[in-house]
């Protein structure tokens, strides 16, 4: 199964993103033909509030006319003290076409697009690494 993207989205891709999604989803051998979303899970198995670590990231596409579509992308971090918990860190959500972040809320355009660009160039860079084990999800 290999994906086709809609390259003309509300914010800025990679092409790069686009390779490792594809590579990821290559190595699944259950992979769902007929599948309408997939939910791509990176995961530090070594990141907690303690040690820190890399946030997990989760990216969810979903098929349209037969091209593929960000819904969105997702980093997680532990906040809180005692029983810290996994919260929504910064949320691009691309049918909406907003950006939040956890400490700053919504952000501006401008400010979207520059987050959104940083965020997605280090996560790539994360990945190349090979920091992150992964899980598939399809519907």
């Amino acid at each position: 199964m290999k994906l086709t993207f809609d390259q003309s989205q509300c914010f800025a891709v990679p092409e790069k993103l686009f390779s490792v999604l594809n590579i990821e989803l290559a190595k699944w051998s259950n992979a769902n033909q007929s599948a309408t979303s997939i939910i791509f899970n990176f995961r530090d198995v070594n990141y907690s509030p303690e040690n820190g670590g890399f946030h997990p990231v989760e990216i969810r596409l979903i098929k349209r006319k037969a091209l593929w579509h960000f819904d969105y992308i997702t980093d997680f971090s532990y906040h809180g003290t005692g029983y810290p918990e996994l919260v929504k860190e910064i949320d691009v959500c691309f049918q909406s076409a907003e950006v939040t972040h956890l400490h700053l809320g919504l952000l501006t355009k401008v400010s979207a697009d520059e987050l959104v660009e940083l965020f997605l160039t280090n996560f790539i860079d994360y990945v190349e690494m090979d920091v992150f084990t992964v899980e598939i999800a399809f519907s």
